[in-house]
């Protein structure tokens, strides 16, 4: 049954959605809807009794005020539960205000419709197919991943994503993640509501990591911070020789780690760039201009250091050779991604490298 601070609102919406999307068809002939089903029928929200080119079809509704896919795996059972109950042929249908391309996938794959408050919709039955996908998400939704993916929500991520099938206590997953227990229910939640994610006896797990990160770099923000541009007179032996000496020393006086392509060149070596680029906090790049030789640059520039906000990245960091410390394959991967054609090329050569879980 709907759950929602607002039922009748919610509710009164679907209705008139529904009603406005039988009215596009003109074979279609509305009989009725009822809304508060008899006590047999109160599994599911309301019914329409319609008229299709002269025979009789109805269709039942499950609304929900959340449309993620945990949300509507329940619909879905209640639906199934309520077709099975009855012996006419009844059209089910998920109603709810946003039904994400995952939530639209689990209603088609088990043979139900939706619809959301949107405008997508799917609705089929026998001489009878109806369907709208609409571009973009509601700026509710993207809020909403654009907070599960900050900073400290991503540490949590990154660490499930090192090994997805690890099952983790919250209170563990919060000290490996350097965040709050808090913090990490609230990602939990999160990552539950979206399917990303399952419980078993052990604990949570991610059982969609793919999902998970195609989700993140469509909506990933570089870390925030302040872009150094240097230039340095060392290069190729003579950098890396430098590079292995700054990170052998790397806990005793600042932090820097390479980054994008750099980083990749480690990881899953495949488009080599002129520059080197890095992660550093401010000691970091103290140090860096010392051992690595920079001065600063206005042009030409072939090292480029963000200088962090946040230092919780560099808790990922990993060290694919001796005294050589980077960014981690998911973090690598989201900077990649996000730098162009050719660094998406880059990112999809080190996925399938580095980022390959067992389904």
């Amino acid at each position: 049954m709907l759950k929602s601070s607002d039922p009748v609102k919610v509710e009164q919406q679907a209705v008139e959605m529904l009603r406005n999307i039988l009215a596009e068809v003109p074979e279609v002939e509305l009989v009725d809807i009822l809304t508060e089903p008899d006590q047999q029928d109160r599994s599911i929200d309301f019914i329409v009794h319609m008229s299709f080119n002269g025979q009789r079809r109805t269709i039942v509704a499950e609304v929900k005020s959340s449309g993620q896919p945990r949300y509507v795996q329940t619909a879905l059972f209640q639906l199934k539960r309520y077709v099975e109950g009855h012996q006419e042929s009844v059209v089910p249908v998920v109603v709810a205000p946003y039904l994400s391309e995952d939530a639209r996938a689990l209603c088609t794959e088990s043979n139900v419709g939706f619809l959301d408050f949107e405008g997508n919709a799917r609705i089929k039955f026998p001489g009878f197919f109806f369907s709208r996908e609409v571009a973009g998400k509601p700026p509710a939704e993207r809020r909403e991943l654009r907070s599960l993916f900050k900073p400290k929500s991503a540490q949590v991520m990154r660490t499930m994503l090192r090994d997805p099938a690890r099952e983790w206590r919250v209170a563990d997953l919060a000290r490996e993640s350097l965040v709050s227990i808090g913090h990490v229910s609230n990602v939990r939640n999160s990552l539950l509501d979206r399917k990303w994610a399952e419980v078993s006896e052990g604990g949570l797990f991610l059982s969609d990591p793919d999902g998970l990160l195609d989700t993140w770099r469509e909506e990933y923000v570089p870390p925030a911070g302040e872009r150094r541009a240097f230039y340095t007179t060392l290069h190729g032996s003579a950098f890396e020789a430098a590079l292995r000496e700054y990170g052998t020393a790397l806990a005793l006086d600042g932090v820097a780690i390479l980054a994008s392509f750099s980083a990749a060149n480690w990881l899953a070596p495949y488009a080599r760039t002129g520059t080197h680029y890095f992660y550093a906090d401010q000691e970091g790049v103290d140090r860096m201009r010392k051992l690595l030789k920079l001065s600063t640059a206005t042009r030409g520039e072939n090292v480029v250091v963000t200088e962090l906000d946040d230092s919780g990245l560099f808790h990922d960091a990993v060290e694919p050779a001796g005294g050589i410390h980077c960014t981690s394959p998911v973090q690598t991967y989201l900077d990649l991604y996000a730098s162009g054609d050719r660094g998406r090329e880059a990112a999809e050569h080190l996925r399938q490298e580095r980022l390959q879980w067992q389904k």
